[in-house]
């Protein structure tokens, strides 16, 4: 079998795997089945039309990084890193995770996407710019010209990344957030939903709510 040829696997069944599912389906992927261990646990043979394949323990043994490749569906939280543990995790078992790609998505013929790159309905990626490994542009966002989107970067529904705007290794950039042109997000930043950035957020601070309250990193 071809590398390319690989049927793809979801991990989990929340409501991103859902979206994810649909996503497939649109460009027409082939997807093998579902694993998730709340499925298994109840013993569900069927979730939205996929075969239920056990949990990680059953999948690991079952299905090899030669067989299948691996799609994420568990979503990111503003806090918490339990998609990125779960992404190295199988990446270290040697399963790929191949960039996804909405159908409706317009992304500039020289976009940059790194492995399990997610690309959602609607979304725009300009010129220039570069996708890191794991990250999530979701629906509808906006990305303009010439940004550097590090690894494990949520950009969530409705946010507008200005040109030449960094966003530094598992960053939150929240629902309808706009960030202006230029601008460095530090490493686990969270952007809140709706905000408006106008100066450089440093590592591990949070800018949240209408009246932009900044919060430090905790030490």
């Amino acid at each position: 079998m071809k590398p390319d040829d690989r049927p793809l696997v979801l991990l989990g069944a929340g409501g991103h795997a859902r979206v994810l599912l649909e996503l497939m389906r649109a460009g027409g992927h082939a997807v093998l089945g579902v694993c998730d261990p709340q499925l298994a646990a109840e013993g569900a043979a069927q979730w939205q039309g996929l075969d239920v394949l056990g949990d990680d323990t059953t999948l690991a043994a079952r299905l090899g990084p030669a067989q299948v490749r691996l799609i994420l569906g568990v979503g990111q939280l503003s806090a918490g890193t339990l998609r990125e543990r779960i992404h190295d995790r199988w990446r270290v078992l040697g399963y790929d995770f191949p960039a996804l790609v909405h159908p409706t998505a317009w992304l500039a013929d020289d976009v940059a996407l790194a492995n399990g790159v997610q690309i959602m309905a609607g979304a725009i990626v300009q010129p220039g710019c570069s996708i890191g490994e794991n990250s999530v542009i979701n629906t509808r966002a906006g990305i303009d010209h010439d940004c550097r989107i590090a690894a494990n970067v949520h950009i969530a529904p409705g946010a507008t990344l200005c040109g030449a705007v960094s966003v530094a290794a598992g960053a939150f950039i929240g629902a309808g957030a706009v960030l202006i042109q230029g601008l460095k997000v530090g490493e686990r930043a969270v952007v809140g939903a709706g905000v408006a950035l106008v100066r450089d957020l440093g590592p591990g601070q949070t800018l949240i709510g209408a009246s932009n309250r900044l919060r430090l990193p905790a030490v």
